[in-house]
């Protein structure tokens, strides 16, 4: 071995075909620490909310599913991580338009649930997929390479911004059909955040949010779903024995579990008495079980992924990675953020997961291959500058 090798060796760089040089380093560990954190919660919290879903005494079958699913995510952000950004910069319309078609289909062929056409059973298998969380992957990525190939001045143009903003048009529209204004809203303000770190100018912005703003108005005064979510949270108390009964067993939990909660296991909001627990309102069980404490844990953990995939974002070498590291960290992050604040009455009910925590498969998955991207962006960020693309 030469010098200059064992030079480079030391260093923590490896030698490609062609004389290329990456950096062989670990993934980015405040990411890392953070979904360790998440997950390791998620999996107890799965167990300790599905046990009593349990026919017999053997492993909760939704349990199974949850660890099931993690597992396959992990391995799928694990490829993802070694697969360079460029391609994904390639792939973003094909996924993009394959995500589409999926939500497309749930119009004609998707399963009714709660009022709801928001999945797809998947042929010769027990799973339904939803693909809106696929879906907001692949707007995000496909906005991200949309904006990203702009010229180097630091504004976005306005009609690159009218085209960026275009592709979260079809989805969301979609997603009004199914009925699902959560997460339309979700992937419209999604889309914004990433236009604005982009460099488009707030006036810009100005006429599409209040549009947006009458637009939700309206949507929720024509649709009576949508009308008792907001009775239900301006007034839970009142309608107790309806729309705001899940909003006020959340309180019960909230109040149950004090500052270090009745005990893991112990909690007896998800005996019937918090509806679906174990997915949506899983942070009102956390409150009870695990108190202020585990509560506290768990939004550490969602900061501790703002930050680091922040960090990753400001190192990034090309606008590219720049984009995706953010579009990723905030489809992680803000879910949650919306999550606590509905279990905890701040705003109306929503119907959004939190990430890593709640049962879904879909949306554990999608989180997987989200996480994966962000590892990618930080590796993109780590090699020497002369191979970033400006």
């Amino acid at each position: 071995m030469t010098k200059e090798n064992a030079r480079k060796s030391r260093s923590g760089v490896r030698r490609q075909p062609g004389g290329q040089t990456t950096p062989s380093q670990p993934p980015d560990t405040g990411i890392v620490f953070s979904v360790l954190l998440l997950a390791s919660m998620g999996t107890v919290m799965s167990y300790s909310t599905t046990a009593t879903l349990a026919l017999d005494r053997s492993l909760p079958p939704l349990f199974l599913a949850h660890v099931g699913a993690l597992g396959i995510g992990l391995v799928l952000a694990t490829v993802t991580m070694w697969i360079p950004i460029d391609r994904w910069r390639q792939a973003a319309l094909p996924l993009w338009l394959i995500s589409l078609g999926m939500l497309i289909s749930v119009e004609f062929f998707g399963v009714k649930v709660n009022g709801a056409q928001r999945w797809l059973d998947v042929p010769g298998l027990d799973f339904r997929f939803q693909p809106v969380e696929l879906c907001k992957l692949t707007t995000l990525l496909l906005v991200a390479a949309v904006i990203a190939r702009r010229d180097g001045h630091e504004e976005l143009s306005g009609n690159r911004s009218l085209v960026a903003a275009g592709l979260a048009l079809p989805p969301v529209c979609l997603l009004l059909l199914q009925p699902d204004l959560g997460n339309a809203v979700l992937l419209a303000g999604l889309v914004a955040f990433l236009l604005i770190v982009a460099g488009t100018r707030l006036t810009r912005m100005v006429a599409p949010g209040l549009i947006g703003i009458l637009g939700i108005a309206l949507y929720v005064t024509q649709n009576a779903y949508a009308w008792r979510r907001i009775t239900g949270f301006l007034n839970p108390w009142a309608t107790s024995q309806g729309e705001g009964f899940q909003l006020v067993q959340s309180f019960v939990a909230f109040g149950l579990g004090g500052v270090f909660g009745v005990g893991l296991g112990n909690g007896q909001q998800k005996l019937a008495y918090l509806p679906e627990a174990h997915t949506d309102f899983v942070l009102s069980l956390v409150a009870e079980e695990l108190g202020l404490v585990g509560v506290l844990a768990v939004l550490a953990g969602f900061v501790g992924l703002l930050l680091a995939g922040s960090r990753i974002a400001a190192r990034a070498r090309d606008r590219f990675t720049l984009l995706v590291a953010f579009g990723m960290t905030t489809l992680l992050t803000v879910p949650a953020i919306v999550n606590a604040a509905v279990v905890m009455g701040m705003i109306p009910t929503k119907g959004l997961t939190l990430p890593f925590l709640s049962y879904g498969r879909t949306s554990l998955v999608v989180c997987c291959l989200a996480l994966g991207l962000l590892l990618s962006a930080a590796r993109q960020s780590a090699l020497p500058r002369a191979r970033s693309r400006k």
